[in-house]
Parts: C-alpha cells; structure tokens; sequence
C-alpha cells in the first residue's frame, strides 16, 4: 500500500488562552490527527512536523508556520495538507486561489476534518467557495468593528495603544507624565521658539550631548540612547498629544491625559513651523537639484549641466557636458555619475577638516593655540555633519569643481570657510583656496566613472543592485543543486531567459575576497553586474578571478 503523508496546519486569531497547557491549536491538532487515524487503511500517516500559527490572522499569507508548510509541499515532502477548518488554512478567496494553485501544481491534496465536500466536482467547488466568501466576510466586519471601536475611543479621549510617545507612560486607556522625560520635551518646545530652526536646534542638541532617554516597550524591545533626529524633532513638536489632545484620522479630541505643554508656548512654536514651511515651498525644486549644479567644469573650462535618467522606477544623476556644435559624438561627452562626484568631492573636504592644521596654514591664518582650539572644535563638527549627509554648506564653501583626466580641483571661498571656521580675516587672506582630489576619469560605456589611484571606484554608498544579484544567485544555486529544480524548469516558474539564469548563477562561485569587496562598496569602479554577468570574467578559479578583475 502506498504510504501518504499527512501535515496538520492549525492557527488561532488571537494569542488569548495560548498560555494554556491545552489550547485551541492542541484540540484542532488532536482532532486532525484522529482523523489520520481513521484512514489508516488508506496508508494515510502523520508526519511529526508541527505547523502551529499562534496569534495570526487568517487575512494573510505571511505567517511562519504556513510559510514552512509551502516550502515542504514545494519540496515534495507532503502529500495531503489536513485542517480542521477551511478557515483556519486562509480567510481570503483569493489566497486560497493560490493556495490551491500550489497544490495542484505539486499534486497535493487538502482535507477539512469538519466540513465534508469534493472539489473534484463543480458541487463541492462552489460550496468550498462559499464557506470561504463567508470566512472573508466575517473577518471583514470584525476589522471593521474593531476600526469604529478605536474611532469611538479616541472621541472619548482614550489612549488606544502604539508607541507611547516620549513625555508619558502607558496608565490603563490614558497617558501618565514622566516627569524627567516630559522636562527635556519642554525644553525642546522652548529652545525651538528661541532658535527658530530646527537643524540648529539638532546642532544645538548634539554639542551639548543630548539625547534621547532610553525606554521599553511592553515587549522588551528597547528605544532610545542615540542623538535626536530632525524627524524626531519634528514631530514631537507638531504632536497635539502634549497638549492633552488626542489625534485620528485628522480630527482632534479632547483627551483624558494631562498635557505637558501650555498652550501658548504650542502657538508660538507652531507658527514658526508653519512659517519655516512656507519658505520650504516657494523653491520646492531645491530637493530634486544636484549638489554641485552650476558649479562643475571640464579642463577647458566648458560646464557640466545636471542631468538624470530613469529606469525601472529609479532616478540616476549625472553631470553631463553640452553637445558640441561640430564634431565629436555623444559617447565622447563626459558624463559622470553625480554620486560619485559628490562623494568624492566631499570626501576631500571631510580630509582637509581632518587636519585642520594644515587647513589653517592653507588658509593663511596664524597658528596659536586659541585658533587652534577653535578650528579644531568647529571643522570636526562640520566634518560630522558632511559624512552624516547634511551637506548644504559644501554650495556655500565650494566655488567650482574642475574635473580632468588624472584629478579634480576644488576651488573654495576662502572668505566663507573662515566664516564657518571662526577664523578670522587678515587683509593677506586669499579669496580663494585650491584643494586637490587625486581621482582619474574612466570610460566605461556612454558613462564617465571616478577612479582612486589604486583602481577602486569612488562610491557614496554600496552597490545595491550587485548585492541583490548576488543574493539571486546564490538563492537560485541552492534551489538547482538541492536537484529541487532544473534551469528550464527555474526559468519558466521565474518568467526569464535561461540563459539569464545560467549566466547569475555563476555569481554564486565568485570568491570571499570579491564578495567582502562588493558588500563594502570597495570594488574596481568598472565592476557591476553587467560585466559579471557578461563575457567570461567568472573563472572557475579564486585566484583567476582576483587577477582578471585586478584585486591581486
């Protein structure tokens, strides 16, 4: 007799009662498995795995133990998947669609110990169909009750749970005040009405050490003990909840808690939020401009315009030279990654800051022990704000960008970076300061890219595309040499060209060395995923690979 294996998937909505020593996930285990029992005759068997969702809603697939169970069916492990409801495998027609699309596809069977019917005929289709467009139904208005619930909650001014915002502490269906957490919120509100900003509050903040108190959550999960951020900032003052107000869905309610701000110290600060907003959007392109826009040359002087292309939902920057009037071609023109111009243009001042002694000799300004101090003190803090991606003041303090074949120059205002550094002007002072940046130019396809003298890319940031590749590769490797699949079979479950498949999946025997190299962005600047997966740069041989992509 042909031995059938047999998987119990139970689940519970609630996590109400599972601390039990028998609860609801143990009866609906217990029934399915007498139920394997009783067709024992049939050479039905239990298998010992356990897929229990506890506290889990029915409305979706993303549940771990259902999750394990897919996988096992996909693997051919299962044979007949057994619940004791329809409603406890999905409450949502069009995921038991898929589920039963899976099913099929791997000749699996699905048993419900308490509601007969046969899906082999049009009869126990359409019931099955109803019972589960009954199953959806009922979770819908469940959620839709529990939504008008809250609604009418928060009327009344109760505090219906989430994270408990800094100030208060959770008090049944109300906020309590923390005292020493709710003095440093005053002192924001206060210190904002006095500042006017808040990136200069943030700076403010980070020079005194501030920051935020650490706290738990009712799980455990930990918050706080880092710096403030400006989102941070921002919302805690324009949260209607210190002034004893509870907000849903753009009304305000009248709350049961106390409030910790007065509401004339609110006026004020949210007057000079609204203020500061208004100058934000009179020049609303400013998010979307290049950094060094208007500010970049070639050798001979002629400008590089921003420009940017889009692909697959993605926005790519460039720096691009204007089309000459005669001669040359569209692949002669420079065009050259803004990330990597940006990074590598303030990398160089993040160096020069590093050393301010040779910054102030630079500069022409005298070297004793009060500037020292001074400088030292205001470039690190510049320095800090640069690499943490507050880069507004590189357009005060960089004139122009010259970008030729062996190097790039910065010219700086020299009059504006001592402004910034607290260094005093002498009349021998220089208008303008000249830092180098030993990076070549490139040619890699229509694109300019920046290299450093040992042949590696500058990047702002790792190469994300690559990573995922790599992933995708090892992810497919794993599928063919388990011998779960074949390359023909892979692609056409994935929808792509086998030959694609063939081609990622050698990225799967690219060595530790290459690999380390591309998590941490330090790889060849002519390094990406279309010449991995082009040609024949993945040699069967660590060592081979290392020579042909110049890593040796």
């Amino acid at each position: 007799m042909k031995k059938v294996r047999c998987a119990i998937y139970t689940r519970k909505s609630s996590e109400e009662g599972l601390e039990q020593d028998f609860n609801s996930l143990h009866a609906q285990r217990e029934a399915c498995a007498a139920y394997i029992l009783s067709q024992a005759s049939e050479g039905w068997s239990l298998l010992p795995e356990v897929y229990d969702d506890g506290g889990l809603s029915g409305g979706t697939l993303e549940r771990p133990a259902l999750q394990r169970l897919l996988g096992d069916v996909e693997a051919g492990k299962i044979d007949i998947v057994v619940v004791y409801k329809v409603d406890r495998l999905t409450r949502s027609l069009i995921d038991f669609a898929k589920l039963v699309e899976t099913m099929d596809r791997t000749e699996v069977s699905f048993v419900s110990v308490t509601q007969s019917f046969n899906t082999t005929n049009s009869m126990g289709r359409l019931t099955l169909n109803m019972l589960l467009s009954f199953a959806q139904f009922e979770r819908e208005v469940t959620a839709e009750r529990i939504r008008d619930k809250i609604a009418a909650s928060k009327a009344k001014g109760m505090w219906m749970g989430g994270i408990v915002p800094l100030g208060y502490e959770a008090d049944g269906r109300t906020l309590a005040i923390v005292d020493k957490h709710a003095e440093i919120i005053r002192g924001l509100f206060r210190r904002y009405c006095d500042i006017g900003n808040v990136r200069l509050l943030k700076e403010q903040l980070d020079d005194e050490g501030v920051m935020v108190p650490e706290r738990f959550t009712a799980t455990g999960r930990k918050m706080g003990g880092v710096s403030f951020t400006r989102g941070q900032i921002y919302k805690i003052l324009s949260n209607p909840i210190y002034i004893g107000d509870i907000h849903h869905k753009g009304q305000t309610y009248d709350g049961q808690h106390e409030a910790i701000i007065d509401l004339d110290l609110w006026a004020k600060v949210q007057e000079q939020l609204a203020a500061n907003r208004q100058g934000e959007q009179r020049a609303p392109t400013l998010k979307m401009q290049s950094l060094l826009t208007g500010k970049v040359f070639d050798e001979n002087g002629e400008p590089l315009g921003a420009s940017h292309a889009c692909k697959s939902k993605v926005r790519y920057r460039y720096y691009v030279a204007r089309e000459r009037e005669s001669g040359g071609t569209a692949t002669d023109r420079i065009r050259i990654p803004a990330r990597e111009l940006e990074a590598a243009v303030v990398g160089r001042l993040v160096d020069a800051l590093d050393d301010p002694l040779s910054l102030l000799a630079m500069i022409g300004a005298e070297l004793d022990r009060s500037t020292i101090e001074v400088v030292r003190a205001h470039a690190g803090q510049l320095a800090r704000r640069l690499r943490s991606r507050e880069r507004k003041t590189v357009r005060d303090i960089v004139n122009s960008v010259t970008v030729g074949t062996e190097r790039i120059a910065l010219q700086l205002d020299a009059n504006q970076l001592r402004q910034v550094l607290s260094i005093p002007r002498n009349e021998f002072s220089d208008a303008e300061l000249t830092l180098d940046c030993k990076v070549r130019l490139k040619r890699t396809g229509r694109a300019m890219r920046l290299v450093e003298l040992c042949g590696q890319g500058v990047r702002d940031e790792v190469d994300r595309s690559l990573v995922q590749l790599l992933a995708q590769a090892r992810k497919w490797w794993e599928r063919l040499s388990d011998g779960q699949t074949t390359i023909a079979a892979l692609a056409r479950e994935e929808g792509i060209n086998d030959s694609w498949i063939s081609r990622v999946v050698r990225l799967a025997f690219l060595s530790p060395q290459i690999v380390d190299c591309i998590l941490a962005g330090t790889q060849p600047a002519a390094f990406n995923g279309t010449a991995l997966t082009t040609g024949n740069q993945v040699s069967g041989s660590w060592t081979e690979q290392a020579k042909l992509l110049g890593l040796t």
